[in-house]
């Protein structure tokens, strides 16, 4: 016997369009508006301000205000604003707390840049560790991803700003994003890649849904009907718009008939491009004609400084132009299609004040007059408190690798501190491509330690080796001319510096960015630089500045090792809180660090990058952790690791079924633990809980995260940690039944400190 735990459907059972009428005033807009204006409003335009990563022009005629689209899930793009830490930084805190606040204060700063929708949150999962996104998203697993990504969008919109979920779906790799299809069975992707969308939408009612580059079974995601209206609006019941990601789509009618609403940038990279790219200025310039052809020139000209995965689509018009108005008059797209997508639009504008905020559309905030008053809150863009936040999350995401003593350390036993790497004198702000931030204002690593350590105690700064080389989607095509004369970094010097202080903190970096994947490996010679310092030092510590797992060669000759991720503008400040124990790092790992990228599941060419342009999932639900314990690999670090200087013991786990537990719907448990922090230090732990199911029905990892919470706890002092279980978190995906099963037999909950590290546990039956 097996019970249904039909969560998902729940949204879809009034019908096969759930999404609600539009409002009166949305409906008298569209009866209002002519099929030009229209057409304006499903593709995007030049924003008057220049600011915009996307803009819908105004139909000032009606008092339709312009809509302006950022780039933003580290820091509002748009203009100088502050640089938070990574979001996979944001995740290793665990705290959806902390997610909600940061939502609160990025949404805040959105509004001061006069923005309405932020692109933002990315929610794909960490599937192989070289995706060279994986530091804009949360996690391998998405019951982390979906409790942090909700109280983000919570947070945002709260604010006034629109959400924007992304890269809807299965945008797990940037090698051949843009042309490569993920095959995926059912299974895998409603329990791995689409959870956290569905929560976004379900929870969260987020605003807007960003259709990915790549094809998901062999339909491109911005033309795909099934992900785009039978899932997201019929099940899920999603009445807010759909984008493209920016040049995205292939097919304009297609994509109508999917279910997208709005495409993005809506014109040539030479039209809509980043500021100081001299190239692209002198190319929207020319000319455009038959005897000159823009485009074809624009072709020849980019070619030596496209990237190694260029998106095909940059030099062309948008797919909803003349390619729709084809459609339109062929009678394969109707009026009423286009009234579909502008209803979903306008809706959303309606819903969170845009249509009341300016009667002239495309107003600045600073230009409105008294009768254009904004109604939604103010924003502000670098206050104290958002500073404040920036070092909070960099601190609390900031996880402790391991620790043979040597941490933390102690200004007063100590009179110098070798400081090595090669950007051991700069903030990590962030990684490459559309979540670049202008930071206000960055505090360097010497600054930071100097600060902590106090006057007394001597750093001293090499960089050891070259800087390393990061790409920019804000950088001139044309290269600065290198430098004449002058001494480069030396191994020597870094060596020397390590063998004469008490202690060497030795800071490595990857370069990931959008648009390209990255090695496992470190780049360059960071790896033999930390060896010869270990060889020089007594003491040697390393910090890692990376997008993920990394490999460690130099494991065993280092005494402790530190991921900070990308720790934004606070980077020194934070990392040497940290380091110097002003605060207990608190992060855990939201990805599993194994010990090669061999470790993962994807260890094909047919798994990743691909063959064919088709990447087979076919390792199904064994992704990150599933895998590693499923194979009985051993990790590097597990999934949800991280020490503390403090130390926490628990007692019994404890589990009861709600009342109700044998009904059709499943059942919901509350899972319960003591913790005691039997240290002399204050510190915070997070309470981890996997459930592992029977497993007789279909092939299960042996077990899977359910439930967590994040607890600071003084010295000396225990609390009881109670989580609450859903009935989602008892099933699988059955393919056949098309719906989420909860199978018969014994379901063990294990709580503990980690995926591998489990303290107790308590289990139930069900159906016996």
């Amino acid at each position: 016997m097996t019970d249904t735990a039909d969560g998902q459907s729940e949204a879809g059972d009034a019908g096969t369009d759930p999404a609600t009428a539009p409002s009166e005033r949305v409906a008298s807009l569209l009866d209002e508006l002519t099929l030009g204006e229209k057409r304006v409003l499903i593709k995007g335009g030049i924003d008057p301000e220049g600011i915009a990563t996307g803009y819908v022009p105004p139909i000032e005629r009606l008092g339709i205000p312009g809509c302006s689209l950022v780039d933003g899930p580290m820091g509002i793009r748009a203009v100088t604003s502050t640089a938070f830490p990574a979001t996979v930084s944001l995740a290793a805190s665990w705290d959806p707390d902390l997610a909600r606040r940061f939502g609160e204060t990025i949404a805040s700063e959105a509004r001061a840049a006069d923005q309405d929708v932020l692109l933002a949150p990315g929610v794909n999962i960490a599937r192989v560790p070289q995706c060279g996104r994986n530091f804009e998203y949360y996690s391998e697993d998405p019951t982390l991803a979906s409790e942090l990504a909700v109280p983000m969008i919570e947070g945002v919109q709260s604010a006034g700003v629109m959400a924007c979920v992304k890269h809807y779906a299965a945008n797990n790799q940037e090698t051949d994003r843009h042309t490569t299809s993920a095959e995926i069975p059912e299974r895998a992707l409603r329990e791995l890649y689409l959870p956290a969308f569905e929560a976004a939408v379900t929870e969260a009612e987020v605003a807007s849904v960003m259709a990915a580059y790549n094809r998901i079974n062999g339909t491109h995601a911005t033309e795909h009907p099934r992900l785009l209206t039978e899932i997201l609006r019929e099940e899920w019941g999603f009445d807010g718009f759909t984008v493209s990601d920016w040049w995205a789509t292939t097919d304009g009618p297609a994509a109508v008939e999917a279910g997208l609403d709005l495409d993005m940038p809506g014109m040539p990279v030479y039209e809509w491009h980043e500021p100081d790219v001299k190239l692209l200025d002198v190319l929207d310039a020319l000319p455009d004609g038959a005897w000159f052809p823009k485009r074809r020139i624009a072709e020849l000209v980019t070619a030596p400084w496209q990237p190694e995965n260029p998106n095909p689509h940059v030099l062309e018009e948008s797919h909803f132009g003349s390619e729709l108005t084809a459609a339109i008059e062929a009678g394969r797209i109707t009026e009423a299609d286009l009234d579909r997508m502008i209803g979903r639009i306008l809706g959303q504008y309606e819903r969170f004040g845009l249509l009341d905020a300016s009667g002239t559309g495309g107003t600045a905030a600073s230009d409105r007059g008294a009768g254009d008053e904004d109604p939604r809150p103010a924003g502000v863009i670098d206050a104290d408190e958002h500073r404040d936040l920036a070092i909070e999350i960099a601190e609390r995401g900031t996880v402790l690798l391991e620790n043979d003593g040597v941490l933390p350390l102690d200004g007063d036993d100590l009179d110098s501190v070798a400081l090595i790497g090669p950007h051991a004198d700069e903030a990590k702000v962030g990684g490459g491509g559309s979540s670049e931030v202008d930071a206000v204002g960055t505090v360097a690593p010497p600054r930071g330690l100097r600060e902590c350590l106090g006057g007394d105690v001597d750093v001293t700064v090499e960089r050891g080796v070259d800087r390393i080389e990061m790409d920019s989607f804000t950088e001139s095509p044309f290269p600065d001319l290198p430098s004449i004369g002058g001494a480069g970094p030396s191994m020597a010097d870094a060596e020397r510096a390590a063998r004469e202080a008490d202690v060497a903190v030795v800071m490595v970096q990857d370069a990931a960015t959008e648009g390209a994947d990255r090695a496992f490996d470190l780049p360059d010679e960071q790896d033999d630089l930390i060896e010869r310092v270990a060889a020089a030092a007594e003491r040697t510590i390393v910090v890692l500045k990376t997008s993920g797992a990394v490999a460690m060669p130099w494991r065993e000759d280092v005494d402790a090792i530190l991921e900070a991720w990308y720790p934004g503008q606070a980077d020194g400040g934070a990392v040497a809180n940290v380091l110097c124990g002003n605060v207990d790092p608190t992060g855990r790992l939201p990805v599993t660090f194994g010990a090669a990228a061999e470790d993962y599941p994807a260890d094909t060419e047919e798994r990743y990058p691909g063959r064919d342009l088709e990447v087979d999932y076919s390792e199904g639900v064994f992704v990150g952790y599933r895998h590693f314990d499923d194979a009985d690999v051993e990790p590097l670090f597990p999934f949800g690791h991280g020490e503390s200087y403090a130390a926490f013991e628990y007692g019994d786990c404890n589990v009861s079924l709600a009342d109700g537990a044998s009904d059709a719907s499943g059942p919901t448990a509350t899972v319960s633990v003591s913790v005691e922090n039997a240290s002399e230090r204050d510190g915070w732990e997070v309470v981890q809980c996997y459930l592992a199911p029977p497993g007789d029905a279909v092939d299960r990892p042996p077990r899977a995260l359910v439930g967590f919470e994040t607890v600071p706890l003084e010295a000396g002092k225990s609390r009881t940690v109670e989580l609450e279980i859903d009935r989602r978190s008892f099933a699988y995906y059955d393919e056949d039944a098309a719906d989420w099963v909860i199978e018969d037999g014994e379901h063990t909950f294990h709580v503990g400190r980690s995926s591998r590290d489990l303290r107790g546990s308590a289990t139930v039956s069900l159906g016996e």
